[in-house]
């Protein structure tokens, strides 16, 4: 049965109604009709007084608009009370043409509260308003840009899909409120929406949704929600599913992901270090015809760097080399990358090779202004220089979130005219620019002077750290001294190998600074005093007297003269070991050489710098590097690549063989480690019993050893458990990620349980049944009600 549209009475006879409160109400009810009234029965009374009783907001609506007859003679008889037995109800009833009218205008005129107030009255009458009035309401609340009226907007579409009426919801106006609902943050409604609109089939075009993925990409939970509808999204068009020349296909073929699309996803990937979603993300471009473009190439690079994948990063080299258009900072990008990785494989030669490559080019280049001028120009494109546009998108990076919501705010009237959405687009590449200028702070390893690449402290603190670690001391000194020839320093005491000794002093690294001062004096590289008086006064500190007089003799044939507390140095420690006379001659030899008591005090100060915690140049960047840095096991990534190697191949068990033997090394497995065994595993299918026993291997190894689980790996492994179905272990998995307060895209556990378990554990539990299956029963039910299905 049907509410009484005509009059618009509040009160309805149907049973089934979700919408309106008295939808409980299974009893017959005798009307009267009076103009603007509606007599009710006692039935009727009763069921209003329990439903009265609740609390509810319609309470308030039959209070406020109901009129009681109480005097003893009129149309009925009824008590002044609802706790009456007998008597009659006398209801106002509304005109919903009224109301609808009133809405509207409501909602033209901003009055958000009102509109709010009237459209749930509109709900308990009649339900959902006509089709422009619901489309009105949603993009005035979105165009407020005020989370508690985008909540209630976002609350009305999802009760509008629920209740199976979804042809209300236009295609623009969904598309407006996930681009609102992502700009303001709200990334997991944003997300959701976009997700309704691919599944109604009202494709939205790739040049709207990838602005929103660009808002969404500035939050880490939003870059991973941005990660997963490319990944949704781009998964409709692999391998040629769609034919792109049948017209009905159009505007499904217009929502393909394309470049900008996925170099936002990328960039949001590295930024918060989900790096081997990105690598996935890279699989897929091939699969559904994406173009590569410079910017592309160099998230490429960054991507290949973080995961350890060198030789991909060295084929992409050829690439990055053959780009007309590749600006200086992009190429400071890729050899910074190149550079990184050559050093986390341990490979020292090839990262110094580069190094003393990049001197030999930046030398070349200033020696000549003409090619200097070149290079820099050739960086630049259109009429915007790079540093100008660096500048400006750094700009557009340092605003907070409210500021970028004001200077993005655009009206659903100018929404709505942008058939083609050309300001979406040209917002989407300007916020991809804010992340790629983010990415570029992290390159710390190479810089440019007009346009030339040149090395900074920071490798040269890298690759020392690495010889000394190995104890290759020929070679640094061979690699430093090269460096010097090219790269000539101010005077000889400020030279990087000067430096490099000087920090092997203060670390107590005696033998290693003298071999490396050794090295320096057989290859004709001339030093200050600085230097020997430095490590003299270290040796006499440690009364190493052997020591001393090779270094004195050394010294002596370089033609270095020691300055005045050197010597004061040398006279107390032959005093202390009663050797009178050498400490007499000492002092005479100060005499003759008229030394000044004031000497050189630059390592001095250096040093106390140090103990300072101040900035003391290469230095003390270098003894920072040694003191608070991990020594670097480059054998992880060795085997990480060979591990993966097998595990992309589908070779599982000679992944399992390279990872016992990567355990026997001594080699500690990490969380990249398991998660290529995991896919490797799911790509596979039905490996799920595999995956349950790496599952418990993973948590006693990481009990024993404290590695830690990222949240790339524990989605990876939950992914599996709830596509096999093993809910105990996936209840496991979602304890520890809530635990560690790591996101979690419900949504897709949700679709991913009703598309593989939609009828498990509908309807009563059996009679009979084990304790393993009653548990079996439990977490399947367990997990159901944490993805919101029950």
């Amino acid at each position: 049965m049907l509410p009484f549209r005509k009059l618009g009475y509040i009160v309805t006879t149907a049973a089934a109604s979700r919408s309106a409160p008295f939808s409980g109400f299974s009893y017959g009810i005798k009307v009267s009709r009076v103009p603007g009234f509606l007599f009710l029965g006692n039935e009727t009374q009763r069921c209003i007084r329990r439903f009265v009783s609740v609390g509810s907001s319609l309470a308030n609506l039959i209070m406020n608009s109901t009129m009681l007859d109480c005097r003893p003679s009129g149309l009925h008889n009824c008590l002044p009370s609802f706790s009456s037995v007998a008597g009659t109800i006398l209801v106002q009833a509304r005109d919903i043409g009224k109301i609808s009218m009133e809405l509207e205008n409501a909602v033209g005129e901003r009055r958000l509260d009102d509109a709010w107030k009237l459209h749930e009255q509109h709900m308990l009458m009649e339900g959902f308003p006509r089709k422009s009035i619901v489309n009105k309401v949603l993009t005035t609340f979105a165009e407020s840009l005020d989370v508690q009226w985008l909540d209630k907007a976002y609350g009305l579409v999802e009760q509008a899909i629920e209740e199976g009426k979804q042809n209300l919801l236009e295609k623009e106006t969904l598309i407006y409120l996930a681009f609102c609902l992502a700009r303001c943050g709200l990334v997991v409604p944003g997300s959701t929406v976009l997700r309704k609109l691919v599944e109604m089939q009202h494709f939205p075009p790739v040049s709207a949704w990838s602005a929103i993925l660009a808002h969404m990409s500035q939050t880490a939970s939003g870059a991973y929600l941005a990660a997963e509808l490319v990944t949704e999204i781009g998964y409709l068009f692999q391998d040629g599913r769609v034919d792109p020349r049948k017209k009905i296909n159009a505007p499904l073929i217009a929502m393909k992901p394309n470049t900008t699309a996925f170099n936002i996803a990328l960039a949001g990937c590295l930024l918060f270090h989900t790096t081997r979603k990105a690598e996935q993300l890279l699989d897929m471009m091939p699969r559904i015809g994406v173009k590569v473009d410079t910017t592309l190439l160099v998230i490429m690079a960054h991507i290949y760097e973080r995961n350890g994948r060198r030789e991909e990063l060295k084929k992409l080299g050829r690439y990055i080399d053959e780009a007309p258009d590749l600006s200086d900072v992009q190429f400071r990008q890729f050899y910074n990358c190149l550079l990184t990785c050559h050093l986390n494989f341990g490979d020292l030669e090839a990262a110094s090779h580069m190094v003393l490559e990049m001197l030999r080019k930046a030398k070349h280049a200033q020696n000549s202004l003409a090619a200097a001028t070149l290079v820099f120009e050739g960086a630049g494109s259109g009429n915007q220089s790079p540093s100008e546009k660096v500048l400006s998108l750094r700009k557009l990076e340092n605003l907070d979130n409210g500021e970028l919501h004001q200077l993005y705010s655009i009206c659903f009237e100018d929404f709505y005219r942008d058939r083609n959405f050309s300001k979406l687009e040209a917002e989407a590449k300007e916020l991809l620019g804010v992340l790629l200028v983010k990415l570029q702070r992290q390159v710390d390893l190479i810089t440019t002077e007009h346009g030339i690449l040149q090395p900074t402290e920071r490798i040269y603190v890298k690759l020392v750290k690495g010889f000394l670690e190995v104890g290759k001391m020929k070679d640094l000194a061979e690699f430093l001294i090269k460096a010097e020839k090219e790269d000539s320093p101010a005077s000889a005491d400020d030279s990087v190998l000067v430096h490099v000794i000087n920090s092997c002093i203060q670390l107590g690294w005696l033998d290693q600074a003298h071999d490396l001062l050794d090295e320096m004096r057989l290859a004709g590289v001339k030093t200050g005093s600085s230097v020997y008086a430095s490590l003299l006064k270290a040796y006499c500190n440690e009364n190493r007297a052997a020591e001393v007089t090779s270094l004195l003799r050394d010294a002596r044939k370089a033609g270095i003269q020691l300055d005045s507390s050197c010597y004061e140095v040398l006279i107390q420690s032959q005093v202390l070991q009663d050797d009178h006379k050498g400490a007499l001659n000492l002092f005479k030899e100060m005499k003759e050489a008229k030394i000044p008591r004031s000497g050189h005090q630059e390592f001095e100060m250096l040093v106390k710098g140090c103990a300072d915690n101040r900035e003391a140049g290469l230095m003390g960047k270098l003894l920072q590097e040694i003191k608070e840095g991990q020594r670097l096991d480059s054998g992880v990534h060795d085997w990480n690549h060979v591990i993966h190697f097998f595990c992309k191949k589908r070779l599982m068990q000679d992944a399992e063989k390279a990872l016992k033997k990567m355990r026997s090394l001594g080699h500690l497995p990490n969380a990249q480690t398991f998660h290529s065994m995991v896919t490797g595993y799911a790509a596979i299918g039905g490996k799920y019993t595999e995956v349950t026993e790496l599952w418990g291997e993973m948590k006693s190894f990481a009990s024993s050893t404290g590695m830690k689980f990222d949240q790339e790996l524990l989605d990876s492994v939950l992914y599996t458990f709830v596509r096999g179905g093993f809910f105990s272990r996936a209840n496991e998995v979602v304890e520890m990620m809530e635990r560690q307060r790591m996101f979690i895209d419900k949504y897709k556990y949700r679709t991913l349980f009703l598309r593989y378990h939609k009828t498990l554990y509908k309807g009563k539990a059996p009679k009979v049944q084990s304790e393993a299956q009653l548990k079996k029963r439990e977490a399947g039910l367990t997990f159901k009600k944490w993805v919101g299905l029950c």
